[in-house]
């Protein structure tokens, strides 16, 4: 498991970043308690599935539980976990009048601009330490967003992965499809008696699907428009994508293009590909025709 601590001044965007790294697939958790860390940590590893990547807020609003950086450091080193430091800054005159417009209190004193100066005092030996400090004084949120997305989790973010999925419509639209795309267009193998029985993960049926130039155009581009799409998608911070293919039944045309589909993805990006009703339209087909 990767552990992401994520400090820095209060004011500075720590907020905005956990957004960020919730939506990239980091499980946040703001403002932890050191002496809770270990536990934490355990519960992480014990769920089913396990989580792979973890973002937790500590800072100076931990002072209330005796928060120190050497404590701190000894508490994340007993994990065996790697883990690294994001460390937000921010001038001290935008960070006044921030607090000045929301006329929140600051953690430290019940003077922001003294709370600031101490503040600052007592995380500056974590900035030190950390592995990427990003000064946020003349950054937007969307900056802030683009910053992380494509300079410092580059290496930390899971690869993007294509689902590719066929399915019945007889059986209903796959819910968590981000794109349906219908099969009904191109003769049925079903028709076929000597195909009725197989699937569109044999030659036969393959090749009696892909025989339909129109089958084959589709293929062509889709597969271009998802290499071109891909890299915006992970700009954008998504991280998976469902292609549904349907037929009547989901075992003959929308497996066939499924698994056309996968042999020309596997080699671009992280690809798995489902076939849903697969196996329950085989055995309807076998109790309809007795084969």
């Amino acid at each position: 498991m990767y552990i992401l601590v994520v400090s820095g001044m209060s004011g500075a965007g720590k907020s905005n970043a956990l957004r960020v790294l919730e939506d990239i697939g980091f499980l946040c958790v703001d403002n932890l308690p050191i002496n809770l860390l270990g536990s934490f940590v355990d519960l992480c590893r014990n769920t089913e599935p396990a989580v792979e990547r973890v973002a937790l807020v500590i800072d100076s609003r931990t002072s209330v539980f005796r928060f120190s950086i050497d404590r701190m450091f000894a508490a994340l080193d007993t994990l065996n976990d790697p883990y690294e430091i994001l460390y937000l800054d921010c001038s001290n005159e935008l960070l006044l009048r921030r607090y000045n417009e929301t006329r929140r209190s600051h953690p430290m004193h019940d003077d922001a601009a003294a709370g600031i100066l101490i503040e600052r005092e007592l995380l500056q030996p974590l900035k030190e330490r950390a592995n990427y400090v990003i000064d946020t004084t003349d950054l937007k949120p969307p900056q802030l967003k683009t910053m992380l997305m494509e300079s410092l989790f580059s290496q930390v973010i899971s690869k993007f992965r294509l689902v590719i999925t066929s399915f019945g419509f007889k059986r209903g639209i796959p819910l968590n499809a981000d794109t349906v795309i219908d099969m009904r267009f191109t003769a049925n193998p079903y028709y076929e008696s000597s195909l009725r029985s197989l699937s569109g993960r044999d030659k036969p049926v393959r090749d009696y699907v892909m025989s339909d130039p129109l089958v084959l155009k589709q293929l062509e581009n889709i597969t271009a428009s998802l290499k071109e799409l891909i890299p915006a998608y992970r700009h954008e911070g998504k991280r998976r994508l469902m292609i549904a293919f349907g037929c009547t039944g989901g075992r003959h045309r929308s497996v066939a293009m499924a698994e056309a589909l996968y042999e020309n993805m596997r080699e671009v990006c992280d690809t798995t590909i489902e076939h849903r009703d697969l196996l329950i339209e085989a055995d309807d087909i076998s109790e309809r025709f007795g084969k």
